[in-house]
């Protein structure tokens, strides 16, 4: 035998060992579904406190895995959220600070470092940074969005490049087809991160056909704290009569308005019961794609994950839509399914947003990104963290295309929320601020910032808010926030809304 024929084979002897323990390591890693809704709030899911809206799938999913009670986004805006998502940074850290703002392309994301891991990558649905904007984005080898905020019926969709093409039929099941398709390809044997983005239950809300009337039985009222807001600050009842009130259009299922007569309710209640319907069918996708996995044989090796972008205010302070530091504006939906973390489990600590990039590139064994906010909840889920937070920064800059909400830095603890309005030129803050028991006032209905007693507490909170901010890198100097214009009464521009 000449020396380069054994050094051929001595070479394929060496190399062969390593390929083989490479194809295993692949394949222990685990797949990953991460289904991203928009404007979900969590009591509308079944399991998670809805009376009215059954989700038997999302439910089934939920028990098989882990409910997080007290999960949250860090900016209550969808794109700004999303890049949180996608970087597990603030907004002022990844750039996207509006609904109007592209991603940066050179970020480092969780599917850049899941490619790097040996991942194929797909993200099929809506995307939503960069309104006009359908292109292919870094991260992934499969891409499939549409411009702006997309249609509940007939939306077009440029799949992968190609180009723009309306695809018939209802939005929730055309991206289930499409992402149920991509599945079904063939990825090489290698792990997959696949990531849908439901437009529902974002408004304007049309349930398709067969839910239509799922819950015209159901009354719906104004809750009571939209109309205790004598100890809050003034703009929430200027907002009362705005785009974003409970006596506005309610995103046009109010024709009239203002409308503040007891009658008005009726188009309040209409409006709640379209945003349900269409949560019935994303619990219709949530099993085809639960099925789907378990006929493959893919279940239990795939980390499911169910949440929304941000919450939803449904009158609660007289308001609708979100943007504020308020429960339901803050709170998202988070349930997770992978076995190796646990079953049947519920989760009380706090976890955020800018949490799910840790904690998805340390189940897949990527690369870690160096320098963000968010921490892994990996060992929290599985056994618990000492350790966990127990407060954690807030934060949302006023809008002038959507001038309904003013500048807001907020502290939530464990117990209590601290909400503070700054004008955005280092003076004095603007609006009274805001202090809750979460403890004994989970609904925030009394506000206590005013009270003598609480002075001392208001201090220590407004200390806490400010080192919270420190921490992320946010300082008197660096703090950048537009000037808080006051609460505008004209409607935004139709693109827009």
């Amino acid at each position: 035998m000449n020396f380069a024929r054994f050094f051929f084979l001595f070479t394929c002897l060496l190399i062969a060992p390593l390929s083989i323990a490479t194809a295993a390591d692949q394949a222990k890693k685990p797949n990953i579904l991460f289904v991203l809704c928009d404007d979900l709030r969590p009591d509308a899911v079944g399991c998670l406190g809805s009376e009215h809206v059954k989700t038997p799938r999302i439910d089934q999913i939920a028990k098989e895995g882990i409910v997080f009670n007290n999960s949250f986004c860090t900016t209550s805006l969808c794109s700004p959220s999303r890049a949180s998502i996608l970087t597990g940074l603030y907004a002022h850290a990844h750039g996207v600070t509006d609904n109007f703002t592209e991603f940066p392309t050179e970020m480092a994301t969780f599917p850049k470092r899941l490619q790097d891991a040996g991942y194929e990558t797909a993200y099929i649905g809506k995307y939503h940074m960069g309104e006009d904007n359908d292109q292919p984005r870094p991260g992934f080898d499969w891409f499939v969005t549409h411009k702006g905020q997309g249609k509940y019926f007939d939306t077009a969709f440029n799949i992968n490049g190609q180009g723009e093409k309306v695809i018939e039929g209802y939005y929730t099941h055309v991206v289930t087809d499409m992402a149920i398709d991509w599945l079904e390809k063939d990825h090489a044997d290698k792990p997959w991160c696949l990531m849908i983005g439901q437009k529902a239950p974002h408004s304007f809300y049309f349930p398709e056909p067969k839910y239509e009337h799922a819950f015209d039985d159901v009354e719906v009222k104004y809750p009571a704290t939209a109309f205790d807001l004598d100890d809050n600050p003034k703009w929430m009842k200027k907002r009362l009569y705005t785009w974003h009130g409970i006596y506005g259009p309610l995103f046009d299922w109010r024709k009239d308005f203002p409308d503040d007569s007891p009658e008005g309710v009726k188009a309040f209640e209409n409006m709640v019961h379209a945003y349900w319907g269409t949560v019935l069918s994303i619990d219709d996708s949530m099993g085809r794609l639960y099925d789907w996995l378990d006929k493959s044989g893919q279940l239990d090796n795939t980390v499911i994950v169910f949440m929304g972008d941000n919450g939803l205010l449904e009158g609660e302070h007289g308001m609708v839509d979100k943007r504020t530091a308020h429960e339901m504006s803050i709170r998202v939906p988070l349930i997770v399914r992978y076995p190796k973390l646990g079953q049947g489990k519920a989760l009380d600590q706090q976890v955020l947003t800018v949490d799910m990039a840790p904690t998805l590139i340390e189940l897949a064994g990527a690369k870690p990104i160096e320098d963000i906010h968010g921490q892994s909840w990996a060992k929290l889920a599985a056994g618990g963290d000492d350790d966990w937070r127990k407060s954690w920064l807030y934060y949302y800059n006023y809008e002038k295309q959507f001038p309904y909400t003013p500048n807001v830095r907020a502290l939530r603890t464990d117990r209590w929320k601290f909400i503070r309005y700054p004008h955005g030129d280092g003076s004095p803050d603007r609006h009274m601020a805001e202090l809750y028991d979460l403890k004994a006032d989970p609904e925030e209905g009394t506000n206590l910032a005013e009270k003598p007693e609480h002075a001392k507490l208001v201090k220590q909170l407004r200390q806490e808010l400010t080192e919270q901010m420190e921490s992320v890198g946010l300082t008197a100097a660096t703090d950048k926030m537009p000037i808080d214009q006051g609460i505008g009464s004209e409607l935004p521009d139709e693109k827009i809304r």
